[in-house]
């Protein structure tokens, strides 16, 4: 299964433009919970969906999900690691934390 090394460099500032699909999470093990249940279930997918201008023009592969998606999170100094072990392509992982954490992120390798 692949693993995604993410960095939250700054947590305060690891914020979606949208504050519905936003992290809302301070410290590292929910910032990780947060990003699995974004990777194990179609919610935050379905929420930004049915906010969009055309939600059934939307690319329906954005909403792929992986039940057995597991995300850890640790602080290390002052910012958080998170490791994310999914099946769900890159692209789709991107877009998901593009909701939840806009640019505050980092994505720092891929295993």
């Amino acid at each position: 299964m692949p693993r995604y090394y993410i960095a939250l460099p700054d947590p305060a500032k690891a914020r979606g433009t949208e504050p519905a699909f936003s992290f809302n999470a301070s410290g590292a093990e929910g910032f990780a919970q947060q990003l699995q249940d974004a990777l194990r279930t179609n919610g935050l997918f379905t929420r930004w969906r049915n906010a969009q201008n055309e939600p059934d023009d939307v690319e329906p592969s954005l909403g792929a999900v992986d039940p057995t998606a597991r995300v850890t999170g640790q602080v290390d100094d002052l910012h958080i690691d998170l490791l994310a072990e999914t099946t769900i392509p890159g692209e789709v992982l991107k877009h998901r934390l593009r909701l939840l954490a806009g640019s505050g992120w980092q994505l720092r390798d891929v295993c």
